[in-house]
């Protein structure tokens, strides 16, 4: 009885820091692919490459088909909602794009400010990418939910077992 308990153990932990892994990897390549490149619109200095990044962004984002929808996984709150994420995002470089060349340094100045208002949050611990919770692992968040929850239900009920089994 003790080596399934230990073998259901070591399957469980299996599981759940599979279910961290990906997790962490899809945050980092999220990060690297697209919020790298948001961030990098808010910072930037010109129009032409706040611009350039955030088109490269919005490829990600279309190609990836978050487009619509809301990360949220009971309640669908405003902030998970991913169509109001993605249509501001469309909406901030179509603002980029009417800019004139010939704007004066002010009205260009005020633009990339407005920008960086938008794709920012501002917390305690700094600048942070304007997104939707969990945007990183969409449309899969239920999918993601049911396993950690599952996996880690698992470990904790099974680490009760082994240790009632050893008394």
């Amino acid at each position: 009885m003790k080596i399934f308990i230990v073998s259901m153990l070591a399957l469980s932990f299996i599981f759940f820091g599979m279910w961290g892994g990906i997790r962490i990897y899809n945050g980092i390549m999220f990060n690297l692919d697209c919020g790298g490149y948001i961030k990098n619109a808010a910072d930037a200095n010109t129009i032409e490459l706040a611009k350039e990044q955030l088109c490269k962004a919005l490829e990600y984002v279309e190609y990836h088909n978050l487009t619509s929808g809301n990360t949220g996984i009971i309640f669908h709150a405003p902030t998970n909602d991913v169509s109001f994420w993605y249509r501001n995002l469309k909406s901030a470089y179509v603002s980029l794009c009417q800019v004139p060349p010939n704007a004066t340094e002010l009205e260009k100045s005020n633009q990339l400010i407005k920008l960086r208002e938008t794709l920012l949050d501002h917390d305690k611990d700094g600048d942070t990418i304007t997104s939707p919770g969990g945007i990183s692992i969409y449309p899969h968040n239920v999918i993601f939910c049911i396993w950690g929850l599952l996996s880690g239900a698992m470990l904790v009920v099974l680490c009760v077992v082994l240790y009632v089994e050893l008394d």
